[in-house]
C-alpha cells in the first residue's frame, strides 16, 4: 500500500482496533494458476496468536478461493474504515484540489485451513457471538437443530492467517493542519453517519 510517511499508522493496538471496528474485509488471494481471487466476509482477530495476531474466517465451501490455501501462498486482507470526500472549498486557501479521507488496514499472510469439526464449531459459535453481542435476546448457535448447524458447517471452510506483516494508512488532512478543523466541521455538518465517522477518526487519530 502506497502510505507518505505523514499518513502511516504502525501503532499495533491501533490497528487491531480498527480490524476489529471494521471487521467485514476483502481477502486477495491467487489462485493456483496466478488470476487473483477476491472475497468479501467478516474477519475475526485474535491478537494473543502470534507478532501481530491471527486471522480467522470462513468462506463457502463452493467457493474455489479456499483450494489454493495450503500454508505457503500469501493472502492479503484489507480492512476499510471510515472515509469520505473532501471539498477544497473547506480549506482557507484556493491551492486545493479535492481528496479523499479514509482509513485502511492491510494484513498478510498465508492462509491454513481449520479441518477438525469441533474447532470450526467454535470458530462459528465465537462468531455469532461476536456479532449477537448487544442484541436484548441474542441468538446463540445451538439455538438451531444440532443437525442442522452440523449441515451448515459442512457446507463452509474455515481458516486462519497468521500475520506476517500488516500496514496502516491514516490519510486524515495530517497534510493540512491548518484546514483540519474546517474539514471536520463540514464533515459533522452533513449529520449523515459516513461523514460524522470521517469527523470522528480526524479528531481521533489525526
Amino acid at each position: 500500500m502506497y502510505t507518505p510517511k505523514h499518513f502511516e499508522e504502525a501503532r499495533l493496538p491501533v490497528l487491531h482496533n480498527m480490524m476489529r471496528a471494521n471487521s467485514f474485509a476483502t481477502l486477495v488471494s491467487a489462485d493456483a494458476s496466478g488470476v487473483p481471487v477476491a472475497t468479501h466476509l467478516p474477519v475475526m482477530l485474535d491478537d494473543s496468536r502470534g507478532e501481530f495476531g491471527t486471522l480467522i474466517a470462513h468462506v463457502a465451501r463452493a467457493n474455489p478461493q479456499w483450494q489454493a490455501f495450503d500454508g505457503s501462498r500469501e493472502a492479503l486482507v484489507i480492512f476499510t474504515g471510515a472515509h469520505g470526500y473532501v471539498s477544497p472549498s473547506w480549506y482557507s486557501t484556493d491551492r486545493a484540489v479535492p481528496t479523499w479521507n479514509y482509513l485502511a488496514v492491510h494484513a498478510y499472510g498465508r492462509p491454513k485451513l481449520i479441518e477438525e469439526g469441533a474447532a470450526v464449531l467454535r470458530m462459528l459459535g465465537e462468531l455469532v457471538a461476536k456479532y449477537e453481542s448487544g442484541r436484548e435476546i441474542p441468538w446463540r448457535l445451538d439455538s438451531a437443530p444440532a443437525e442442522y448447524i452440523a449441515a451448515m458447517a459442512r457446507a463452509i471452510v474455515a481458516f486462519e492467517i497468521p500475520i506476517d506483516r500488516i500496514e496502516g494508512k491514516v490519510k486524515l488532512s495530517q497534510n493540512r493542519p491548518e484546514d483540519a478543523g474546517n474539514v471536520i466541521a463540514a464533515l459533522m455538518a452533513q449529520g449523515d453517519a459516513g461523514p460524522v465517522a470521517l469527523a470522528e477518526a480526524m479528531r481521533e487519530l489525526r
